[in-house]
């Protein structure tokens, strides 16, 4: 749900926040750490453009991998977690064990889940797979057995199981790829939650640098291209129109393939399509 403000000062004028309905409590303090920014440096070199130290936050450690199979667990909270997206919700396992997973859009404080080849097909079990119906939709999918969830983490996600191919499933991504995954690997069942976080309006300047993200000038109001960028100078001699898109250090950055890890390309039966136009 969208929160919007009086604009009593330019800064609440446009600003949208997205109200999450979490609990104020504290993490717990055995499943968080210490997180150090690194300010988009590697041994102090710019490696990543635009970013900063940001606000100090601690990490919450999350349960990707769902391994503990065949016992029930209860939600005992859901919080927010400054590091994600979506909320966290804290299971309380019946051998006391605790631990964090993404909570998915309908579970609830009190609501039972369960990991395992066993478990129903009910909103935050995890299931392998092959026990899924199709159409069903699933998040915090493996790729690799017992490696840990990779796709479909982040807020408002979901995939689908759109065909079974004896030890595999053929599951349709939100970008719109269909990725062939062994039957055996697990999912949680559910759409990741706080899916209208897309629509939030910062407002200002300022609650951006909180987050770790510095100002971006772009290439065609700069001065000089052979020393600034590329899409430099006088918008009659220079910018997209007159060369191609290129970046700051001359590259195509528009049409040109960039994808690298061509030893999983066997596990792709649909590429993503194109934005619509």
């Amino acid at each position: 749900m969208i929160k919007t403000y009086k604009p009593t000062s330019e800064g609440l004028r446009t600003r949208k926040t997205l109200i999450k309905g979490v609990d104020n409590v504290r993490p717990l303090k055995s499943l968080t750490k210490g997180k150090n920014a690194t300010a988009g440096r590697v041994r102090g070199k710019i490696t990543s453009r635009h970013r900063q130290r940001g606000a100090k936050r601690l990490y919450r450690i999350i349960d990707f991998k769902r391994d503990k199979y065949d016992i029930p667990a209860k939600v005992v909270s859901v919080q927010d977690d400054p590091n994600r997206g979506p909320n966290i919700a804290l299971l309380s396992y019946a051998d006391g064990d605790k631990r964090y997973i993404i909570a998915p859009e309908g579970l609830e404080i009190g609501s039972k889940v369960m990991s395992g080849e066993k478990a129903d097909i009910a909103i935050g079990n995890s299931v392998p797979m092959s026990k899924i119906p199709l159409g069903m939709p699933i998040h915090n999918i493996e790729i690799n057995p017992k490696a840990g969830a990779k796709l479909c983490r982040g807020a408002g996600n979901q995939a689908q199981i759109i065909a079974k191919e004896g030890d595999y499933v053929n599951v349709k991504l939100p970008s719109g790829e269909v990725k062939r995954i062994r039957g055996v690997c697990y999912a949680t069942i559910g759409v990741v939650g706080n899916a209208d976080k897309r629509n939030i309006d910062l407002g200002k300047a300022g609650r951006k640098r909180y987050l770790g993200r510095r100002p971006h000038v772009r290439g065609i109001v700069m001065g000089d291209p052979h020393r600034d960028h590329p899409h430099a100078g006088k918008y009659s001699t220079s910018g997209i129109g007159m060369v191609a898109p290129l970046s700051p250090w001359g590259w195509k950055t528009k049409g040109v393939k960039t994808r690298k890890r061509v030893r999983t390309d066997y596990t792709i039966v649909s590429r993503r399509k194109g934005k619509k136009k």
